[in-house]
């Protein structure tokens, strides 16, 4: 008789995501806003930050004040004796800096320090703790169009682009330090935003932001690959090559696609009849990427608002598609092959 044979393989471990966790849509009834909770930096657990998700910048920037003792946090710095000093599992470094969100127009600017501390990211409905992570600890905020400081915690930042922080080199996405498991790719994944969920007083939506891509990810899967210019300053760069149309005006140029825009797209349109004008209700706009990703939308009143303006005026060359865009796309980030995909839902 035959004898039974044994199966000596060994099964490999199917690839698993570091984490998948959801975030907080919020409507203040002037903007909208995607929200990712700050449980703990270092030691300090007390309270919950809630920083804007940003796809448009990259590195943490958070409020020092609750994180540090008071003594040390005054409105022309934070107090580093020496080179560095570790408070409450903080590392502040005596290297500081300035970081600018907005464009010339409307102009936020946070002074802090470089940092170092471990990270807690999310609530109590799912989290992941990063390692020993740069990350930039301000002590100021300035509204440059008022020339007041605002208020604590007022725009702390998740910024998970790729590339690194224009204000110091050694800060990079708080995502992108995470050490992923056989088959894993540096990156992450964001599911489609939910129009429905945002609420003046947020609601949590889970399984929006995959953390470690998978090789389902990277296949064929429906998302269309870019691949990422490196420069000197900030190194790679999120702008992706695209061509942008409306009301019959054909405009080259680069766009990023920015959750960290919560309101208007802005076109940057060096030929534009004015400063900068809305389009008016009712206007097909549509992208098309050189890599042959499309999308079109139409604007109105209370969404998907759109203005035409020019580079002069704003500072800024690029197309800025806010964070509408994500409501009908996902969007993938390859930090390891410095890829951005982009897929229609």
């Amino acid at each position: 008789m035959a004898s039974c044979k044994k199966d000596h393989s060994n099964p490999q471990p199917i690839p698993t995501p570091v984490a998948t966790l959801g975030l907080y849509e919020v409507d203040s009834g002037i903007y909208k806003r995607l929200y990712i909770p700050i449980s703990k930096v270092g030691t300090q657990g007390d309270s919950i930050y809630y920083s804007v998700f940003d796809t448009g910048s990259t590195g943490m920037t958070i409020d020092a004040n609750g994180l540090l003792p008071q003594s040390m946090i005054t409105n022309n710095g934070i107090t580093v004796a020496g080179d560095s000093v570790t408070v409450n599992g903080i590392t502040v470094t005596s290297q500081t800096a300035v970081i600018a969100y907005g464009n010339t127009q409307s102009e936020i600017q946070e002074f802090g320090n470089l940092a170092y501390a471990s990270v807690k990211i999310g609530d109590q409905n799912g989290s992941t703790t990063t390692s020993r992570i740069p990350i930039f600890l301000y002590y100021k905020i300035v509204d440059l169009s008022t020339g007041k400081n605002q208020p604590h915690h007022s725009n702390d930042v998740f910024g998970v682009g790729p590339g690194v922080s224009f204000a110091n080199s050694a800060i990079g996405s708080p995502l992108s330090y995470f050490k992923t498991g056989a088959e894993v790719t540096s990156g992450f994944k964001l599911a489609k935003v939910s129009n429905s969920s945002f609420s003046p007083n947020g609601t949590y939506v889970s399984n929006l932001l995959t953390i470690g891509l998978v090789p389902n990810d990277l296949a064929i899967n429906g998302f269309v690959m870019h691949n990422l210019t490196y420069y000197s300053q900030g190194g790679y760069s999120p702008d992706i090559p695209a061509t942008i149309n409306y009301n019959g005006t054909s405009v080259p140029g680069t766009i990023l696609f920015d959750t960290g825009t919560p309101a208007i797209t802005i076109i940057a349109n060096p030929n534009a009849p004015s400063n900068s004008s809305y389009l008016p209700q009712n206007t097909k706009v549509t992208i098309t990427t050189g890599k042959g990703f499309s999308y079109t939308y139409t604007t109105q009143s209370n969404n998907d608002e759109t203005v035409v303006a020019k580079p002069s005026y704003t500072g800024d060359p690029r197309t800025i598609f806010s964070l509408n865009f994500f409501t009908d796309n996902e969007f993938l980030l390859d930090y390891t092959d410095h890829k951005i995909g982009l897929k229609n839902n």
